[in-house]
């Protein structure tokens, strides 16, 4: 048994709403909720802010190493990303560093350098960790893991009023189309593609309320805790 808890493995494609589903069930069970995809983002936007090439695997991981990577819990239970001292937040939800961090996440040497890092951040327990390989290459050996699911239009309608309420502009049919676009890429990489886990529970949220989705979610750890 970990010395903090479970950890609670959460995948699924883009858009569909594991980050803000991970913060609730953390915030339930007092848990630490980390967001793998925000350490992609940071990466990215690091690169992006260096001019750095998003295709050269070995730069990439080259900059990833000379960071001072932190993850400090923030107000609620998740954690922030500081790199070299600086926390970011709005950085992370540009539209550039978004479409940037789905390029990096195909190269091989970049996801190795991220699950070395989220294995760590994790292997205490006590953590909700969303991404889309948790299950499958994180922590394969995690109590639960939970594949959530969304149609492609629910997840475009969700991610446009995201960035209406942070202020950023927004086009349903370029995000849809983004979206689709991700999902083939992320579900035909060759390195750790996005796929549920055999063990994994599957959630279809495209029409289910938000609480529903955390509700079973914390059920499902009850029975997991259980030794």
């Amino acid at each position: 048994m970990r010395p903090n808890g479970i950890v609670i493995a959460i995948d699924g494609p883009a858009g569909v709403g594991k980050s803000t589903v991970g913060k609730l069930v953390a915030a339930r069970l007092g848990y630490r909720f980390i967001s793998t995809g925000k350490m992609y983002r940071a990466l990215a936007w690091q690169a992006l802010e260096r001019g750095r090439g998003l295709d050269n695997d070995g730069e990439l991981v080259k900059l990833a190493l000379a960071l001072r990577w932190e993850f400090p819990r923030g107000a609620g239970p998740e954690a922030d990303v500081s790199l070299d001292g600086r926390v970011l937040t709005l950085e992370l939800s540009e539209e550039r560093v978004s479409k940037a961090s789905s390029a990096i996440a195909l190269l091989p040497g970049v996801r190795l350098f991220m699950k070395e890092m989220q294995r760590q951040a994790g292997l205490g327990g006590g953590v909700v960790m969303e991404g889309r390989d948790i299950g499958t290459n994180v922590f394969p050996d995690a109590e639960l893991k939970v594949y959530l699911d969304a149609s492609p239009e629910a997840r475009a309608r969700r991610r446009v009023g995201q960035l209406k309420e942070q202020g950023q502009p927004a086009d349903y049919a370029e995000i849809l189309d983004f979206i689709i676009k991700r999902d083939a890429q992320d579900s035909g990489r060759a390195v750790n593609p996005l796929k549920r886990a055999a063990d994994a529970h599957y959630l279809d949220s495209t029409a289910l309320p938000r609480e529903r989705v955390v509700d079973a979610i914390v059920e499902l750890s009850g029975r997991a805790s259980k030794p």
